[in-house]
């Protein structure tokens, strides 16, 4: 792949999240029954700065959660024989509760279609929001995300990268040509 451009640095990414933590807060008229549940695999770090984010916003700790959607996938057969399945770690009841789904990228939205599936095993929400840090546009589903940090146009031979330091050591959003 060729790299073309960085399309957000740290401070970029952290001023998104920043923003979004507000718009939860805001749409939901506070944090009563609200929880934030990351995609594995680099939906959980951000699910967690968005959580340190309200923290020091409203003072009020929210659950955070790691969903592994593996099995769920509609292209399990196509991605290997032996998929590594990992555990979700859910260590609340999502019962009646506004549940803020997070994710780094949204591309066809086949990845948001079966965190809910995963995410519907666990319980029944009351409510179900979609965020994510980076819209790159072509969704395959009638799926949009309810919270997005950048929306970036781009062409389906590119690539959206999104780089946690928690996963791998910088933090940055780039895209490549493939």
């Amino acid at each position: 792949m060729e790299y073309k451009a960085t399309l957000m640095s740290s401070d970029d990414m952290d001023r998104a999240l920043r923003r979004i933590a507000h718009q939860i807060i805001e749409k939901n008229h506070g944090l009563q029954n609200v929880c934030l549940i990351g995609i594995r695999t680099r939906g959980v770090p951000l699910a967690r700065r968005l959580a340190r984010h309200i923290e020091a916003i409203e003072g009020v700790a929210v659950p955070v959660g790691e969903l592994d959607i593996t099995l769920y996938r509609d292209d399990l057969s196509r991605i290997g024989e032996m998929p590594e399945v990992r555990d979700s770690r859910v260590a609340f009841d999502i019962e009646d509760m506004t549940v803020v789904l997070v994710d780094d990228v949204i591309y066809t939205a086949r990845t948001a279609r079966a965190a809910l599936e995963a995410m519907m095993k666990l319980g029944r929400p009351a409510k179900v929001q979609l965020c994510v840090l980076v819209d790159r546009g072509h969704t395959e589903l009638p799926i949009r995300p309810n919270y997005v940090g950048k929306n970036i146009p781009t062409s389906v031979d590119e690539v959206v990268a999104v780089r946690l330091t928690e996963t791998d050591g910088e933090n940055a959003v780039k895209i490549f040509k493939q």
